[in-house]
This record gives C-alpha cells, sequence and structure tokens, in this order.
C-alpha cells in the first residue's frame, strides 16, 4: 500500500511539473498540457478511427513479436548446445542488435509493403533480446543437477521441468519483459517511416503534419497503455502456463 501510494505521489508530482511548465510556456503548440492531452484523449477514443487503428497496430506488433520469440527460442537452444551454431549465430545478432531501427526500416520497405513492415522490425528487435537472455540462462544450468538427475534416472520430461526450466525461466521472462517494450517502440517508429494507412504510426505522423501537439501527446500515452497491458497479459499466460507444466 505505502509502495502504491509513493508511485501515486511521484506521478502526480510530475504531472504537476509538465502542467506548470506547458502554462508558464504559454504555447501548447510547443508543449500540450496534461489538460488538454485527457481531453484530446476523450475525443480521440470515440472516433471511428481510433480502434481499427489500434487492432491494426497491435496485431503486427504482436505477430512480430511472437515470430522473434520463437526463432530466438531456437537459436539459443541450438547455439546453447552446439558451439558451432554459437559461433555462427554471434555475428548475426551482433549486427541485428547494433543496425539502428530506422535503416532497418528504410531497407525493409524495398522488401515488403509498408503493411506488413512492422511485423518485421519487431521480428528483428525481439530475436536478439530472446536469444541472448535464454544463451545467458542455458550457460548458467547447473551440470551438476544434470548430472544428478542422469544418475538417479529421472524421466526427461521430469528432468526438464525440474531442473532445465525451473533455472531458465527467470531469463526468459526477463526477455520477454524487454521484449515486449522494445517491439512497440520499434514497430511504431516503423510505422511513423512507413506510413501505412490505418496504423498508430500513421496518427503520430499527421499529427507531426499538422502540428497537433495534444494528438501526439495523446497517441504516445496509447501507445504506452498497449505496451504495459501486453506485456502484463504475456507475462501473466507465461507463469500460467510454467505452472500447469510444472504441476504435469
Amino acid at each position: 500500500m505505502k509502495k502504491r501510494l509513493i508511485t501515486l505521489g511521484a506521478a502526480a508530482f510530475w504531472l504537476i511539473v509538465w502542467q506548470a511548465a506547458a502554462m508558464a510556456l504559454g504555447k501548447s503548440l510547443l508543449l500540450a498540457s496534461p489538460v488538454e492531452v485527457v481531453q484530446r484523449l476523450f475525443e480521440i477514443v470515440p472516433d471511428g478511427k481510433f480502434l481499427p487503428s489500434i487492432l491494426f497496430t497491435l496485431g503486427r506488433i504482436m505477430l512480430g513479436f511472437a515470430l522473434g520469440t520463437v526463432t530466438g527460442i531456437i537459436l539459443a537452444v541450438l547455439g546453447g548446445k552446439y558451439v558451432f551454431f554459437e559461433k555462427l549465430f554471434s555475428p548475426l545478432i551482433s549486427a541485428v542488435k547494433a543496425v539502428p531501427v530506422a535503416s532497418f526500416t528504410i531497407l525493409a520497405l524495398i522488401w515488403i509493403s509498408s503493411s506488413e513492415l512492422s511485423v518485421l522490425i519487431t521480428f528483428l528487435i525481439s530475436v536478439p533480446v530472446v536469444y541472448s537472455n535464454l544463451s545467458e540462462g542455458i550457460r548458467a544450468l547447473d551440470p551438476k543437477l544434470t548430472e544428478m538427475a542422469v544418475i538417479f534416472r529421472v524421466p526427461a520430461a521430469r528432468r526438464f521441468v525440474g531442473i532445465y526450466l525451473s533455472q531458465i525461466m527467470p531469463y526468459f521472462r526477463s526477455a520477454v519483459k524487454l521484449s515486449v517494450g522494445l517491439c512497440w517502440k520499434s514497430g511504431v517508429a516503423a510505422e511513423v517511416i512507413g506510413t501505412p494507412r490505418g496504423s498508430i504510426g500513421k496518427m503520430l505522423y499527421d499529427s507531426k503534419i499538422y502540428l497537433e501537439t495534444a494528438d501526439l501527446f495523446a497517441w504516445t500515452l496509447v501507445i504506452i497503455v498497449l505496451s504495459i497491458i501486453t506485456e502484463k497479459l504475456i507475462l501473466l499466460l507465461i507463469d500460467f502456463i510454467a505452472g500447469r507444466i510444472e504441476k504435469l
């Protein structure tokens, strides 16, 4: 309870600072106040374009995230088990992590349509995150536990759940938590560059073109909320599945 009050107090403090800065500047074109942003948000939500834009961007970012997560898991397992694959994947993962999102986005527009751009970009962003975290988790596995399981002839399924899954799960949760936020940032950034019709990125681009600062802040707030909600739901799903597996 005390932590929640502190968090609410901190949020209220920065909202007051934001409001004071906007009032002192006196130009909503440069800095919209929290009141203006909330008012604009209540105008945007009932609009017929709001929900389709949310679903458009949400579906593509989550698809790219899912594909990237599965690919990262496969690469991490291969790299963790075989040194050859670890050496083979290392330059590729390093390159993907180092290349700016804008470079990937501009290059990708040559190959695919702007409507599918965010899928590819979020895929490329999530793969290195999942791969790096799971690889670290696999390397951190206690070999003595594995040896003990072999000696006592523990079934493969029980060995997987009791030894591997329990030790790797914290690394996987950390990868997912980091990856979801990065996917939303990179996916929407890709949409701003590609400006696919009916996307959140297109709404952000339009707010910049028409100098609608309140719209820009309102859509940014929507992105933050969506990022937090999807992160929490995915982590809850992972915990639920892991709990069910442990009970088998």
